[in-house]
């Protein structure tokens, strides 16, 4: 019988985002991972705040699952919604 071995999570993250390919799709997602934890902090389902953006669930979903392209007015509508703003930045 084999013995697991358990590696610190911050550990696995520096060593995952070392590959090249790994740290773009990460990049890529962070846009998603902070509206989902922000709609979660504020314990809003994806209809609720689909309600308070004027779309439809559907798209909330889609938005978050990086299935979609939204434009840079949808996405302040959704930062509004949750309490926040939406800032790009170059860097």
């Amino acid at each position: 019988m084999s013995k697991m071995k358990f590696i610190n999570s911050k550990i696995l993250t520096r060593k995952l985002l070392a590959d090249p390919e790994v740290k773009r799709l990460y990049d890529e997602m962070e846009a998603e991972y902070q509206i989902i934890s922000r709609r979660l902090e504020k314990k809003m389902s994806q209809k609720q705040l689909a309600d308070r953006v004027g779309t439809k669930q559907s798209a909330i979903s889609r938005l978050e699952s990086g299935n979609s392209n939204p434009s840079v007015n949808f996405l302040s509508k959704v930062a509004k919604a949750l309490g926040g703003e939406l800032q790009i930045r170059i860097v």
